[in-house]
């Protein structure tokens, strides 16, 4: 059993290019965010379990005798494996969600709780164990999302920079670490409409459409190629490409119908302060990303970034290729961090 405080982090990710293009076939380029959330385990007397997740407003609590009274055969097979429906059913029952439970709350929750029940005999914390946390993480993702990509949870375990084509995962060469704007536009989007919508336009002009997804996926193997040039010996120049292409593929995913007034927005606005955006992820709002070249003078990124908020947007100025899933001491946290875990 746990007998310390321990802390856990991973990172965040957003793809470089590729976005829609990859669902047809194409290469895209995923990287891990120096955005990370923190998981911090603590040991108590009382019998309980609690979850505590206060970014969505989940505070949860349950016998540990109740939870492990349940029926978790599943636990005895050999191999990871999804949750059925029926488990998935009793951990509802378990959970006792309220009926204006937020679907986010349910995913979470559920999410927590087949974890949980799973793993909670094994304790298995190591720099060995990486593979094992992806399987688990892509289960969590099947709970949340139902057919995952395997993209997030590959990135997040692994940290730096993957290529993703045809359900084949692949570390990139080593790359340069990117500084970026991740902005948060607010605005909400259905992946499964807008990927949906890409199908239907590809099927209604496929002499159109197919030219643009082979297209945005040269960009993704040109982007690979450079920061692959960058990582040995990065020069000017080299950014100057990376800022066209994410241009040239902001026009193509404007062209297959998944951009929005927002990111228009965005980009505008990183455009008057002569910096390069396109969205990350499904498009029609969401996220977009912006990259900051070196020697770039602070007060513009500061120019920049409160341009941005003055549209009602979030942002955040970080780094990509960030490593994966890492085991902390407090000592070794920032102060913010330590402060905002304290107060859990």
């Amino acid at each position: 059993m746990l007998s310390e405080v321990l802390l856990v982090s991973a990172p965040g990710k957003v793809i470089l290019h590729g976005e829609h293009a990859v669902v047809h076939g194409k290469v895209a380029l995923a990287v891990a965010l120096n955005l990370r959330t923190f998981l911090q385990l603590e040991p108590h007397g009382n019998g309980k379990v609690g979850l505590n997740l206060p970014n969505i407003g989940v505070k949860r609590a349950w016998d540990v005798a109740r939870l492990q009274l349940l029926d978790t055969g599943f636990l005895e097979q050999g191999d990871i494996t999804a949750p059925t429906p029926e488990q998935v059913e009793k951990l509802k029952e378990v959970a006792s969600f309220p009926e204006d439970c937020a679907v986010t709350e349910r995913l979470a929750v559920l999410a927590f709780l087949y974890l949980y029940l799973s793993i909670f005999r094994k304790q298995r914390w190591t720099d060995q164990d990486l593979e094992l946390i992806n399987k688990w993480a892509f289960q969590a993702e099947r709970v949340i999302h139902g057919n995952p990509s395997g993209v997030d949870n590959a990135v997040s375990t692994w940290g730096g920079a993957l290529r993703y084509q045809q359900g084949k995962i692949s570390p990139l060469k080593r790359s340069l670490p990117l500084q970026i704007l991740l902005t948060n536009t607010k605005v909400p989007r259905s992946t499964k409409a807008l990927v949906a919508g890409v199908r239907t336009r590809l099927i209604k002009f496929p002499e159109i459409v197919a030219p643009v997804l082979t297209s945005i996926d040269a960009i993704s193997l040109e982007c690979e190629r450079v920061l692959g040039e960058m990582a040995a010996a990065p020069a000017p120049e080299q950014y100057l490409v990376l800022e066209e292409l994410i241009d040239m593929n902001q026009h193509h995913l404007n062209a297959l119908g998944v951009g929005h007034a927002s990111l228009d927005q965005l980009c505008q606005v990183t455009m008057a302060h002569g910096l390069h955006s396109k969205l990350t992820g499904a498009g029609g709002g969401g996220c977009g990303i912006t990259l900051l070249k070196p020697g770039l003078e602070r007060p513009e990124v500061e120019a920049t970034k409160q341009a941005l908020t003055g549209c009602g947007f979030d942002c955040w100025e970080t780094s990509v290729g960030a490593p994966g899933v890492s085991i902390h001491s407090a000592a070794s946290l920032h102060g913010p961090v330590r402060q905002a875990l304290a107060g859990l």
